[in-house]
């Protein structure tokens, strides 16, 4: 499909622009990615290609961010059926880069193929976890943190689908009250990292709001497979141009607010320079939405 392939080329260009972007309260060097999916309803009725129940359609979103720039750098799209966990089975794995995934990604079997091709994952463990403890290290409670263990897995089917070690840290966040557990295969980053790189994962939820929010894509103007999959890949590129252009003029607004700057402005013949330096114009159109600070990029 010709408009996938405009915004795969138009992701690529975006990846070298946030290539060296750091992200705050992590100095790691490694790669970040976060996968989850994003469930887009459908009537049965009209597009009867797009299982999901029996009186409902859907389409899954699957993709995959850099967390520097939230950038795509896989998407798949599928019917609402497929699961979660099977698209880690589409997706090739960087060496050395850490995947952040949320416990509905939890299949030891899949996670045991990431930690042989020499990559990492950060991922919420669930509450029947059963395992064995090796040891433990000292950690700083003040910083919400309750343990950091070195384990291995005792279930039967579980220890035989990865019988390698696995890092377990239990985290206390004070905001929102919550203790989560983490599993990795990463023995060198700081305890409290394997925090941060998870709450990190929510820019992908972020995303997913901001495209459904803002580039109409609750509502398609065709009821084919085909219709729906341009509709997507169009609006994908309107999200990567949007963060092409903050990146390379330099732009100091989040790319909600450029997007709201550009559609209410677009048949004007104004440099584009002199659009985003107008405060009281764009202070008028930010009075308009209260959710300006949730893209916060």
């Amino acid at each position: 499909m010709i408009y996938s392939d405009i915004a795969l080329y138009l992701i690529s260009q975006a990846r070298k622009l946030y290539e060296n972007d750091k992200i705050p309260d992590l100095e790691l060097d490694e790669t970040i990615y976060a996968i989850d999916s994003s469930t887009i309803d459908l009537c049965l009725s009209l597009f009867p290609w797009a299982k999901f129940r029996k009186r409902k359609a859907a389409i899954k979103l699957h993709t995959v961010i850099d967390i520097r720039g939230s950038i795509p750098t896989f998407i798949h799209i599928s019917d609402g059926i497929m699961h979660d966990v099977n698209v880690l089975d589409l997706i090739s794995t960087e060496p050395n880069a850490i995947y952040i995934m949320d416990r509905g990604y939890l299949d030891y079997r899949r996670l045991y193929r990431i930690q042989i091709s020499d990559s990492f994952f950060v991922i919420r463990a669930k509450r029947n976890l059963k395992f064995k403890r090796l040891y433990s290290r000292k950690v700083d409670k003040s910083l919400g943190l309750l343990c950091d263990q070195t384990i291995v897995l005792t279930g039967y089917y579980q220890s035989q689908d990865y019988p390698a070690k696995l890092r377990r840290v239990k985290y206390y966040d004070n905001e929102s009250d919550r203790v989560f557990v983490f599993l990795t295969n990463n023995f060198e980053i700081d305890a409290i990292n394997i925090a941060e790189l998870y709450r990190n994962r929510w820019k992908i939820e972020l995303f997913f709001k901001w495209i459904k929010q803002n580039l109409r894509i609750k509502k398609f103007y065709g009821t084919s497979a085909n219709a729906v999959k341009t509709q997507i890949w169009i609006a994908i590129s309107t999200y990567v141009l949007i963060a092409i252009m903050k990146k390379k003029l330099k732009l100091k607004q989040s790319l909600y607010q450029i997007l709201q700057i550009l559609s209410v402005t677009i048949f004007e013949k104004v440099p584009i320079y002199q659009l985003f330096n107008e405060t009281d114009k764009i202070d008028k159109i930010y009075s308009f939405d209260n959710t300006l600070n949730l893209f916060n990029l």
